[in-house]
Formats: C-alpha cells, structure tokens, sequence
C-alpha cells in the first residue's frame, strides 16, 4: 500500500483542497482532486527532505523554551528601540556569524529562529555554509552578539542534529 500511496494523507489532503478550491463535488471535479492526490507524491518527491532524527529531545525543549524567551524579550526591546528612536536612533549593522552547524535541518531550525525573533534577519549563507549574513536591528556589540547567537541557538542546533 505505502508503494501505491506514499504519502496517503497528503494525497487525502490535496484531493480535499481540490475539491475546496472548486466549490463542486462534480464526478469531473472528484476525478481530478484523485489524479492530482494521487500523482502529485510521485511528482514532488524529490522535493521532499530527507527524514531527520531529533537526537536530544531534551536540548530541543530547552531550546524551544529559550527562543520563547527571546522572542519576549526582542518583542519588548524593539518596541523599546522604536519609541526612543528620535533621541537614539538603533545601530542597525550587518553581522557575519561564522557557523558550525551545516545539517540541513538545523540550518532550516536556526532560519526559522532568526525568523522569529524581533530585531533579527536572516539575510544571506555561504554557499559553503560556513557564514551567515544577519542583519541586526539594534547592536552594541558584534562580538558579544555573535557569542550570544552561537552558544544559544548554534550549540544547541547542533547536538539535536548532528
């Protein structure tokens, strides 16, 4: 059955969409959301990721507490930041963070992160993902925040995926 329906509730999902989107429960309509259900799995697996295994799901929830403190904490220092903005105005800067996570997974957990969290922005990774290029909202020091980012978010990263 898994070699017919590789990924039955996805296929189940499409057709349901399918037939959302038109608005008809016509026997034409009913047979396209199966053939698109049916051969979309088989079409888009390459585009799939490769399965991943969480290995410290301990570090994990630690992590995902963290981030929620910081997102708190980056919330209330934005809005800090612009309100005094016509007295100081934020040292915006680009930040170059030297990495050593390069599991994919992790890569795609530390640009959700940096998604998240007020004043931060993922903007560019080496082809070689060795450095990230971040742009920074409001910073006092490059070699402070580098630390912070790397034994906060990198370190972790690392021991659940690699």
């Amino acid at each position: 059955m898994k070699r017919l329906f590789p990924a039955p509730l996805l296929s189940l999902c499409l057709w349901g969409l399918w037939l959302l989107l038109n608005l008809s429960l016509s026997p034409g309509n009913l047979l396209l959301g199966a053939l698109l259900g049916f051969f979309a799995p088989y079409i888009f697996a390459p585009l799939r990721p490769s399965p991943s295994r969480i290995r410290k799901p301990g570090v994990a929830l630690r992590l995902f507490l963290l981030v929620g403190r910081d997102v708190v904490v980056s919330n209330l220092a934005v809005a800090w930041g612009v309100l005094r903005a016509g007295r100081r105005p934020p040292r915006s800067a680009f930040v170059k963070v030297p990495l050593e996570l390069h599991d994919a997974h992790g890569l795609a957990a530390l640009a959700m992160i940096c998604t998240v969290v007020p004043g931060t922005v993922w903007s560019e990774l080496a082809l070689d993902r060795s450095v990230l290029l971040m742009h920074v909202f409001d910073l006092d020091d490059e070699a402070r925040f580098i630390a912070h980012f790397k034994s906060t978010y990198e370190r972790p990263l690392m021991e659940i995926f690699q």
